[in-house]
């Protein structure tokens, strides 16, 4: 990895490491926290604070395993975190798992069909809307309810993410303890609008000019727009909530 991937500030230990892609993943649980200081090193964003008397670290990673690979090693390098969560949003590829829904993986697996295995010693409670087992990564934003049955049968994993795969691979490699927990932000109930490949870019940032075309070719793709950010952010509060408890429990356990 080049220095400058290398945040420039804040070289201190922190307890726990969380990446995610978009900052209204963790925009939630960021904002629990105390003494968030904010600051940037190579390509990615950085977020410091304290939670609960925990030191916390986040790096906003952008889309895709490309990128989550090289935000993990630079969260590593500058913060030597005790363990490492990769978190945010999901979609499920179960018709058990809803909207608002929590994926814990205790598999892990590529698009290449490669697999690790997780031992986190929890278990599903879907009275709850907690779901234990295997987290699909892919290198592309799975939109479409054929093509997640399709994926769900040929993995039988409960939910995809573009980066959980290359968190836990850079996470192993470094002998740094791990975890993936996500949030199910679209389920199978519905196709995502076709606009959505197309507004996000790959550091994670809303290109405006996607934004105002899509307006001008599909009016009421406004509408979609604005339904897809309410149930992202219902799902990122829910994850907020469930993460209060994981980052507390990961503490304890080095305590």
């Amino acid at each position: 990895m080049s220095h400058s991937d290398v945040p420039s500030t804040n070289f201190s230990r922190a307890d726990i490491g969380l990446v995610c892609a978009l900052p209204l993943e963790l925009a939630e649980f960021l904002g629990r926290c105390q003494r968030v200081k904010v600051y940037s090193g190579g390509s990615f964003k950085f977020r410091g604070g304290i939670y609960d008397g925990i030191r916390i670290a986040v790096v906003e990673s952008g889309v895709g395993p490309w990128r989550a690979t090289r935000a993990t090693q630079a969260l590593i390098d500058a913060h030597q975190p005790r363990w490492i969560v990769s978190t945010g949003l999901a979609g499920a590829l179960s018709d058990d798992v809803k909207i608002g829904h929590l994926v814990v993986a205790d598999r892990l697996r590529n698009a290449a069909g490669d697999e690790l295995s997780i031992d986190i010693g929890m278990t599903s409670d879907s009275a709850r809307g907690l779901h234990v087992g295997r987290l699909l990564t892919v290198d592309h934003m799975v939109r479409t309810v054929v093509e997640k049955r399709s994926l769900a049968a040929e993995t039988g994993a409960l939910a995809v993410d573009m980066e959980s795969f290359s968190v836990a691979t850079v996470s192993r490699l470094s002998k740094t303890r791990f975890m993936a927990v996500r949030a199910i932000s679209d389920d199978l109930s519905e196709d995502l609008p076709p606009e959505v490949l197309s507004l996000v870019g790959e550091t994670g940032a809303v290109r405006l000019g996607a934004v105002l075309g899509s307006l001008l070719k599909r009016p009421s793709s406004l509408q979609d727009m604005w339904r897809l950010r309410e149930r992202a952010t219902t799902a990122a509060t829910r994850l907020a909530d469930f993460l209060h408890g994981i980052v507390v429990q990961l503490h304890q356990f080095d305590s």
